[in-house]
């Protein structure tokens, strides 16, 4: 049994002279538990809910997609909390550092669910007979102009009654109210350990690969696709958790 122990992200610590984009490769990939958690506000919480909203949403004979997966923290807690019953997953991320260590995972965790890792991306994969669908932090990772046909995709493939689970960073239309949600983001990494220089070159390495909406464009956005029922469940100043019901 190979156990994984979590690495401090230091990615960002030493001053570089040149801040390359930010991918999801080998070295993000060893310490993407510590940065999430230490980056995103109520990360566990919501994985934790999401995979619960997954296991009530689940209809026998779908699938459930988790597009932008990672490393599986969100199928593994699934697992979880259906131990006793079986589910269909086709877990989707293009970083294959990430799946790599997600299929260590499943293989260490005896199941009678079926997940089956895709190397893709987001926008290639074809949704069909999905009771669940989950987008956690991943539709901002896709080029605005391929959003709204990603969540048009999502909603044909969706059978009536299944649930779509989106979770990203937003920004505010009030520029006055998006400083304050900044101001407030900034210092919950500081909170967290995170310099000042880490928190700038991370920004900058972000800079146009990471590139979030408005919550009233993604409203529009599922609205457009044919979603009525929706939610905004959970939400921490420029963090959202939606769901969608077709």
């Amino acid at each position: 049994m190979v156990i994984e122990v979590m690495k401090k992200d230091t990615l960002f610590k030493e001053k570089k002279e040149l801040v390359p984009a930010f991918e999801f490769n080998e070295n993000v990939a060893q310490v993407f538990d510590d940065m999430i958690t230490r980056s995103v506000p109520l990360y566990d919480e919501c994985v934790y809910r999401q995979a619960q909203l997954a296991a009530q949403f689940y209809q026998k004979g779908t699938r459930i997609y988790d597009l932008g997966c990672s490393h599986g923290n969100l199928g593994m807690t699934l697992h979880t909390l259906m131990a006793d019953a079986s589910f269909d997953m086709v877990a989707v991320d293009s970083s294959q550092p990430m799946l790599e260590r997600y299929d260590r995972r499943l293989k260490e965790k005896k199941t009678g669910s079926s997940v089956s890792l895709v190397c893709d991306l987001v926008e290639n994969i074809a949704i069909t007979n999905a009771s669940v669908v989950v987008l956690n932090l991943t539709l901002q990772f896709i080029l605005p102009h391929r959003r709204q046909a990603v969540i048009q995709t999502i909603y044909d493939g969706l059978c009536p009654g299944g649930v779509l689970l989106l979770t990203e960073k937003i920004v505010h239309k009030n520029y006055k109210l998006d400083a304050l949600q900044q101001q407030y983001y900034k210092s919950f990494k500081r909170e967290n350990g995170y310099s000042d220089l880490e928190i700038s070159q991370k920004r900058d390495a972000l800079e146009d690969v990471l590139v979030p909406d408005t919550l009233e464009t993604h409203w529009q956005r599922l609205r457009g696709a044919g979603f009525v029922n929706m939610d905004n469940w959970l939400k921490w100043f420029n963090f959202a958790a939606i769901l969608a019901i077709k």
